[in-house]
């Protein structure tokens, strides 16, 4: 039987995901939506187009969280997309109370989901998820790192006219304007950026990784990046139903970890069968302590202003 994979918002992001998850027979996908038609024909257009890349994945569209019912996998787009002049923090009052309804949709019909978390402010609404769901830390996890590394490696290689195969990168901290890209932990195939590119550059690059999703918003002017974050929350649902142990940066709950207590922060993880099996500590030096402690403090401002 195969695996289902229940994905919260037909929206741009959710197009994909279920276009994606389908034809890479990931499992049978359910793309959930509160607009009547909308999901259900999205899924019939996908699904028609199935026998040419030879997908058997079954793709259906629900406006009921009853057709969620045993999903696997549960990822969560619901919300409100950015606009030009706006940051991710001021999404954050309109979708809270979306999140709150997904919850307890995921938490009624998908109890024993693992939930991956793209909505943003992402750190916020991932913690508001956890709490309301009442889900082990362990199957609640927030789609940031993973991006935001993504787009650093897709810089650095462009920037070296070199394969992105070769580039690995790590961005650590909240997901906005004040997350860390730690450069020395950035190579390309071993070899430290830095002793590839200029000071000058490397900064401009890491200036261009944290304004990258205003970058895309920018430019679309009626919405927000799509492709990147889909295929980001499906590396980490392919990781989870194919236990591939795979090390990512994800907005996990740190107890502890990195003199962290009980917020979702962007660090790096383990992440297979057991959803997020454990937290990789890595060393920070003074500089990158000091941006990441920073970013950690503007998290907590943002879940200092819930309503839960």
């Amino acid at each position: 039987m195969r695996k289902k994979i229940a994905l919260i918002g037909g929206g741009n992001i959710g197009g994909v995901l279920a276009e994606q998850a389908a034809y890479r027979e990931l499992g049978d996908v359910v793309l959930f939506d509160v607009v009547e038609g909308l999901p259900q024909g999205k899924a019939l257009d996908m699904a028609e187009g199935a026998p040419l890349v030879g997908a058997d994945s079954k793709i259906s569209g629900a406006n009921s969280y009853k057709e969620i019912a045993g999903a696997d996998v549960v990822i969560i787009t619901a919300g409100l997309a950015r606009k030009p002049g706006m940051s991710r923090d001021d999404l954050l009052k309109t979708n809270l109370s979306i999140m709150k309804q997904v919850a307890e949709g995921v938490r009624d019909n998908a109890p024993d989901a693992f939930v991956i978390v793209i909505s943003n402010p992402l750190d916020a609404m991932v913690y508001t998820f956890k709490e309301v769901s009442g889900f082990p830390k362990s199957r609640v996890v927030g789609m940031a790192g993973i991006l935001d590394s993504t787009r650093l490696r897709a810089f650095v290689a462009w920037e070296l006219d070199v394969s992105v195969k070769d580039v690995t990168a790590l961005v650590l901290g909240g997901h906005g304007d004040t997350m860390v890209p730690l450069v020395r932990y950035c190579t390309v195939a071993g070899v430290p950026i830095e002793q590839l590119i200029s000071p000058e550059r490397i900064d401009e690059i890491v200036e261009r990784t944290k304004g990258a999703g205003g970058e895309v918003v920018g430019l679309l002017k009626t919405g927000s990046a799509f492709v990147s974050p889909a295929l980001s929350a499906l590396e980490m649902a392919e990781a989870f139903l194919r236990d591939k142990k795979r090390v990512f940066a994800c907005a996990c709950l740190c107890e502890g970890e990195y003199g962290i207590d009980g917020l979702y922060v962007g660090v790096p993880c383990v992440m297979g069968a057991g959803g997020v099996e454990r937290i990789l500590e890595v060393e920070l030096n003074a500089d990158e302590r000091k941006l990441f402690d920073a970013s950690v403090d503007h998290v907590k401002e943002l879940v200092s202003q819930l309503e839960i």
